[in-house]
C-alpha cells in the first residue's frame, strides 16, 4: 500500500476509493509537532475548566516555527468542513516544548487555563470531534467524510486526531471524552504510532503551555526508513521527520575502543525472524559500512554488514545504526548500543560507541525476483544487495512526494479483477520499493528520471539496481548506493494510434473540470487556467468528432461552455459545440458531450434516464454525419458509482459494502446501473449504440460482464492488445476503468479503438496543481491532463 493508506484508515476514504476523489486520498504522516491534548468540555456542567483547548507538542529534535500554521476543527460526523473553525498559530516550539491553544468558553464558569500561547473561538464537542493541525492559515474545505480531503489538502495536515464517534482519524479513533476528561497523548506527547486510539489516554485535563518545562522525547524513537509511507499527504516543510528522538550520540564512549570485543555477530542480533531475539539488550557488533545516510534530510545513521556471515540464509547480515558519529562507506566499525525494533526495522539505537578500526569491502548479495515462495526480504534487511535484471516502474504516485517508485520484475502489475491470470501472491514477491535515501518531502527536483526525460513513466526500466535493503512504514525498500537512471522503455505517445473510419468518438475523464474555485477542481485561477490548457491539449490531440466527458462541474453548463470556448480558441470558431444534458443529476459533477458540427449532426433531442439508481445519469444523443449520408449512431455517456466506501448518504452497507472479492464497494449498485443502462437502450429502442465512459469497474468485474451479457462488445478487449489495455493505475496496479462498448450492429461499423496513454503512466507531480509540484515539470500539453487515459473509437458510417 502507498505510505498514506498503510497508516491511516478513515471512515469513508479507503483503499477502494478511486474515482470518488480527484486523486488518491491522503493522510497525515508521523509528525514533528503533534496534537498532544484535546478537550471540548470547557464551561459545561462538571467541567474543571471554563474553556476548550488544544495542546501541541514538539516531539522532534529541532525547533519548529508555528507561524502560518493553524488548528482546525469539525464535528465528528457532520457535513461541515475544517475551514469553518480555525485558529491561527504563532511562535516557535523548542524540542519537547508544549503550546496551549485556548478555545471557546462554555456557559458555566469554572477554572482558568494556564496562560495560553494562542487564543481562538473554536467550540469543540465535549465527546466527539475531529481536530487537525494544519501547516497553513487557510481553512481546509473538506472534512474527511462527506467532503473527502484531497492529497493536496492532506499534504498540509501535520497531525490529525479524531475522538469519540469521529469518522476521520488515524488508525482508530481516540476514545470518547466527557466534560471532565481530555484526550492526552501518551508518554508526555512522544507517542506516535499513527493510531489515535493507541496513542491517547482519557484522563483528567492537564493543560501545559510554553512555560511548562520542556520534555524532549527519549532516544528510543529513531527511524532510518526513508520517509513515512501513509496515502491519503504532502508537507510544505522540507523534511518530515521519521524520528522523534534527539540527535544521536556523536562520539564513542571513552571505555570502548577497537580492542573492545564484540558481544554478538550481526546475524545474532537480527535472528531468523521478523523481530530481533535480543531487542532491548545492549550489544556490540562489527561490520563494514555499506550505506551512510547522515547528511541533511537523511536518516541520522548508517548501515553496517558483517564481513563474517554465518551459514544460515534466513538471518540477515546487515544492521542500521542510529548515530551521527561520522563514517563513510568502506569503514570497518565496531558499534555499541541498544538493539531495538522500530517500524519493523532492527537497529542499534542510539549508538553509544562507534569505533572506526580500518576499512573493508562487501560484495552485494544478488537477489532475484520473484522471491521464492515462503521467502521474504527480511533475510536481506540492512544488507547491500543487487537486483539482477530489469525492473519496471509500476507506480510513481509518490515519486514527487517521498521520492518513491514501486518496481516490479516481469513488467507492470495488473489489477486482478481486470484480466484473467493475475497472480497477486506472485506479484507481491516480484515487487520492491525504490526509495531515494532521503527524508525530504516534495523535493524541488525529482530524484529519478529516465534517459532523455525529466521524469519517469510507468513501464520505464532500471537494470541491476544496487543499494541497501531496509524496511519502514509497512514496506521493504531499497536505498540506492549508486546513481539510478531509468531506460525509457515506455516512451510518451505523441498521438493516439490510428483508429480509421470517417467519424472519431472519444471518451475522457477530465479530473474534475470546475470553473468554481476551491471545490473539487482547481484552488486558484492560475490552477484553473493550467488545467484548462492541458484539457484542451488532450482533446486537440484526440481530434474527436464526438467526445463524451466525465467529471464536468454541474453548474448550468458554465464549465462545459468554458471548455468549448477554449477549444474553439485553438481549433477555430465553431469547431465544437456542446450538448446540454436534460437531466444532469444531483452530484457536483455530470457527464457531458461535445461534437464537431462540421462532421456530425445531432438527431433529435438529448435524452437521459430517470432511474434513481443514477446520481450522475447517462447522457444519450443520436448523431448522423453532417453530410446526411451513412448510418446514425447513438452515444451513451456514463459515469457509474465510484468504488469509494462512503458518500453523502453514509457508509456502504449490505450488498454495496466491500465483499472482499476485489471489486470494492458499491459493486452491486454498479451492476444495477449496468442493467438500467441496458433497459434504457431497450426502452428508447436505440440502435447502433456506443456505451462509453468511466464505468468504475475493471474488465472482468460484474458490471462489465452484465453489459457484455446484455449484448455489448468491449472494443478495447477487441482492438487493444492486453499489454496496452489499461486506463488507470491505483496502488501500483494497472487496469481499465474506462470503457467503450458497442452493440452488435455498431460493432460491424467499428474500424478500430485505442487507449491513449497520456495520463495513467505519468506522475501527479506534472498536473495543474501548484501547491507542491516542481514548476519545471508543468507544461500546457496533454500529459497528465487527468488521472484517466482517454479512449478513441473509429466508425465507418
Amino acid at each position: 500500500m502507498p505510505r498514506a493508506l498503510a497508516i491511516l484508515v478513515t471512515a469513508g476514504v479507503t483503499v477502494g476509493s478511486i474515482a470518488a476523489l480527484p486523486s488518491t486520498p491522503a493522510v497525515a504522516a508521523q509528525g514533528t509537532v503533534v496534537i498532544s491534548q484535546v478537550y471540548g468540555g470547557g464551561g459545561n456542567s462538571g467541567a474543571p475548566f471554563t474553556n476548550d483547548y488544544v495542546e501541541l507538542f514538539n516531539r522532534s529534535a529541532a525547533p519548529v516555527s508555528l507561524n502560518g500554521w493553524s488548528v482546525q476543527y469539525t464535528s465528528a460526523s457532520g457535513t461541515g468542513n475544517f475551514s469553518a473553525n480555525k485558529t491561527a498559530l504563532t511562535g516557535t516550539l523548542a524540542p519537547g516544548q508544549y503550546h496551549l491553544v485556548q478555545l471557546a468558553a462554555g456557559t458555566t464558569a469554572s477554572g482558568s487555563l494556564p496562560t495560553p500561547d494562542d487564543v481562538g473561538t473554536i467550540n469543540m464537542s465535549g465527546t466527539a470531534g475531529k481536530v487537525a493541525l494544519v501547516r497553513s492559515a487557510d481553512g481546509l474545505v473538506c472534512n474527511g467524510s462527506t467532503t473527502p480531503c484531497t492529497d493536496e489538502q492532506m499534504a498540509l495536515v501535520a497531525d490529525l486526531v479524531g475522538y469519540g464517534a469521529a469518522n476521520f482519524f488515524k488508525g482508530t479513533p481516540a476514545p470518547a471524552l466527557t466534560n471532565s476528561t481530555a484526550g492526552i497523548r501518551k508518554n508526555g506527547g512522544c507517542a506516535d504510532t499513527e493510531d489515535n486510539g493507541a496513542d491517547f489516554d482519557v484522563t483528567a485535563p492537564a493543560p501545559r503551555n510554553s512555560a511548562t518545562p520542556p520534555a524532549p522525547c527519549g532516544g528510543g524513537d529513531p527511524s532510518p526508513s526513508a520517509s513515512p509511507t501513509v496515502s491519503p499527504s504532502v508537507s510544505p516543510s522540507a523534511s518530515p521527520t521519521t524520528s522523534a528522538s534527539p540527535s544521536p550520540s556523536a562520539s564513542p564512549t571513552p571505555t570502548d575502543t577497537c580492542d573492545t570485543p564484540i558481544t554478538h555477530r550481526i546475524a545474532q542480533v537480527q535472528g531468523d525472524g521478523d523481530v530481533s531475539p535480543v531487542a532491548g539488550q545492549d550489544v556490540r557488533v562489527e561490520g563494514i559500512v555499506v550505506g551512510a545516510y547522515q547528511g541533511a534530510g537523511q536518516f541520522n545513521g548508517f548501515y553496517v554488514q558483517d564481513p563474517k556471515p554465518d551459514k544460515d540464509p534466513a538471518t540477515s547480515e546487515g544492521l542500521f545504526v542510529f548515530s551521527s558519529s561520522p563514517v563513510k562507506v568502506g569503514d570497518h566499525v565496531l558499534v555499541s548500543g541498544k538493539a531495538i525494533e522500530y517500524n519493523g526495522l532492527t537497529e542499534i539505537s542510539p549508538a553509544t560507541a562507534v569505533n572506526i578500526c580500518g576499512t573493508g569491502t562487501i560484495k552485494p548479495t544478488e537477489v532475484k525476483l520473484p522471491l521464492k515462495k515462503g521467502i521474504t526480504f527480511e533475510r536481506y534487511e540492512g544488507m547491500l544487495v543487487t537486483f539482477k535484471g530489469d525492473l519496471a516502474a509500476s507506480e510513481i504516485y509518490n515519486l514527487g512526494r517521498f521520492g518513491e517508485i514501486t518496481l516490479s520484475e516481469g513488467g507492470r502489475l495488473w489489477q486482478p479483477t481486470d484480466r484473467k491470470g493475475v497472480d497477486s501472491e506472485k506479484d507481491a514477491r516480484r515487487t520492491i520499493l525504490l526509495d531515494d535515501g532521503s527524508n525530504v518531502q516534495n523535493p524541488a527536483t525529482l530524484p529519478y528520471h529516465s534517459e532523455g526525460s525529466n521524469t519517469v513513466r510507468l513501464g520505464d526500466e532500471v537494470k541491476n539496481l544496487t543499494g541497501v535493503l531496509t524496511e519502514g512504514f509497512g514496506a521493504y525498500r531499497l536505498q540506492p548506493t549508486q546513481p539510478v537512471v531509468f531506460e525509457p522503455a515506455n516512451p510518451r505517445p505523441a498521438m493516439p494510434a490510428n483508429v480509421g473510419g470517417d467519424v472519431r468518438v472519444a471518451s475522457l475523464n477530465t479530473l474534475n473540470w470546475f470553473t468554481t474555485l476551491k471545490s473539487r477542481g482547481a484552488t486558484t485561477a492560475v490552477e484553473r487556467d493550467r488545467q484548462l490548457a492541458k484539457l484542451v491539449a488532450n482533446i486537440m490531440g484526440l481530434d474527436p468528432d464526438v467526445a463524451g466527458l466525465m467529471e464536468i462541474e454541474r453548474n448550468s453548463d458554465v464549465a462545459l461552455n468554458a471548455l468549448v470556448d477554449a477549444l474553439n480558441a485553438k481549433a477555430g470558431a465553431g469547431t465544437y459545440k456542446a450538448i446540454t444534458h436534460p437531466n444532469p443529476g444531483t452530484d457536483l459533477i455530470q457527464t457531458a458531450l461535445i461534437y464537431k458540427p462540421a462532421k456530425v449532426t445531432p438527431v433529435g433531442a438529448a435524452q437521459s434516464s430517470p432511474d434513481p439508481v443514477f446520481n450522475r445519469p447517462p447522457l444519450v444523443q443520436t448523431f448522423r454525419k453532417a453530410s446526411g449520408d451513412g448510418q446514425t449512431f447513438t452515444v451513451l455517456v456514463n459515469h457509474f458509482k465510484s468504488k469509494g466506501c462512503s458518500d453523502v448518504d453514509g457508509a456502504a452497507t449490505g450488498a454495496d459494502a466491500d465483499q472482499g472479492d476485489g471489486q470494492s464497494c458499491y459493486n452491486a449498485k454498479r451492476v444495477k446501473q449496468a442493467q438500467a443502462m441496458l433497459a434504457l437502450i431497450d426502452d428508447l429502442k436505440l440502435q447502433n449504440t456506443l456505451v462509453l465512459g468511466d464505468i468504475n469497474a475493471y474488465g472482468e468485474e460484474d458490471p462489465i460482464h452484465a453489459l457484455e451479457v446484455g449484448g455489448l462488445t468491449s472494443l478495447s478487449k477487441k482492438y487493444v492488445s492486453a499489454k496496452d489495455r489499461y486506463s488507470y493505475v491505483f496502488n501500483g496496479l494497472s487496469g481499465e476503468l474506462d470503457h467503450a462498448l458497442a452493440d452488435r450492429k455498431l460493432s460491424k461499423l467499428v474500424t478500430g479503438a485505442t487507449i491513449w496513454h497520456i495520463n495513467s503512466d505519468e506522475g501527479r507531480f506534472m498536473d495543474y496543481n501548484t501547491e507542491f509540484n516542481p514548476p519545471y515539470l508543468y507544461a500546457p500539453d496533454a500529459y497528465r491532463s487527468s488521472d484517466h487515459d482517454p479512449l478513441l473509437v473509429g466508425l465507418n458510417l
